[in-house]
């Protein structure tokens, strides 16, 4: 089975743009003001990669899209927030995102604050409502402890940490796999997990999609990192070099670009590895890995 990669991210990515549509409050709705600030972050163009995982994981399993759009959603979110945070002062200092400014370059660092806070509290509604769409409504609060491990301290929140903490700094191998697994893997990873839960899956293809989900996040960050260094404003819609700007640890700057490139290969042919036990219904997820590891931005 082979899948139409671009038709495929194209359907996707319009019923994932109408859902957020959907679940955003309206410009018009008061405080209007944070209301336009979270959907300026969120309805920015972007590639929509762990909400696709999200509905990815679950059609892997034999679970349906729509039944699974208000998570992919708060996936969304939960990404959308971190983004507007790490760009700020006092974290990365970004004034590009996505190909626009920044948020708090156009709505002031007070309510990009205030609007990441919002986007990560509406996520959490949405995975919530999900109770009343499965047929085990327990299940929901076990997406719910996924994902808040994914994104907190266990997770996303606390790689940050260690990244802003080595900034500067010579760190080993082994403390650069735990930043990129932390920072962005876990999202990654939490994302196709969640899917093929609310989709119905087995514990045995939840283990496994995670699994792959973990390799395909190395990867990706791997790829981000080698895209700071080759990449442009015009491709990435963000500033590159920021990483040898900010003495951020980063794959090329520890292993050069060369073997960073090779990792990031290996990365991805584990991950279409750790997915054969899921057949012909994970080849989306396996086209995704390919879209990965050859992105330009």
């Amino acid at each position: 089975m082979t899948v139409d990669l671009k038709a495929y991210l194209e359907d996707r990515r319009a019923m994932v743009d109408a859902a957020l549509d959907r679940v955003l409050p309206p410009e018009s709705a008061p405080p209007a003001n944070i209301h336009r600030a979270m959907r300026y972050s969120v309805l920015a163009p972007g590639k929509r990669l762990r909400p696709i995982l999200v509905v990815a994981g679950a059609e892997a399993v034999g679970g349906r899209a729509d039944a699974v759009l208000d998570t992919a959603c708060a996936l969304e979110l939960i990404h959308a927030y971190s983004l507007i945070h790490d760009d700020l002062p006092a974290m990365d200092d970004d004034d590009y995102r996505r190909g626009r400014l920044t948020s708090h370059k156009v709505f002031g660092e007070a309510l990009a604050i205030l609007a990441g806070d919002a986007l990560l509290t509406l996520a959490f509604r949405l995975i919530a409502l999900e109770a009343a769409r499965v047929a085990a409504p327990t299940t929901v609060g076990a997406v719910v402890a996924e994902v808040a491990e994914a994104a907190g301290t266990d997770g996303m929140v606390g790689g940050q940490v260690v990244d802003i903490e080595s900034e500067g700094k010579t760190i080993s191998a082994e403390m650069l796999d735990y930043i990129h697994l932390h920072k962005t893997a876990a999202l990654i990873r939490v994302a196709l997990r969640v899917g093929a839960i609310l989709g119905g899956g087995r514990p045995e293809q939840v283990e496994a999609i995670g699994r792959a989900g973990r390799a395909l996040g190395l990867a990706f960050q791997i790829v981000d990192d080698i895209l700071d260094v080759e990449g442009n404003l015009a491709e990435l819609g963000k500033t590159a070099g920021s990483d040898e700007r900010k003495q951020k640890a980063t794959y090329p700057s520890l292993h050069g670009l060369p073997a960073s490139k090779a990792r990031a290969r290996e990365l991805i042919e584990e991950t279409k590895r750790l997915l054969v036990p899921l057949g012909p219904a994970a080849e989306p997820i396996r086209a995704l890995a390919d879209f990965v590891l050859e992105r330009r931005s």
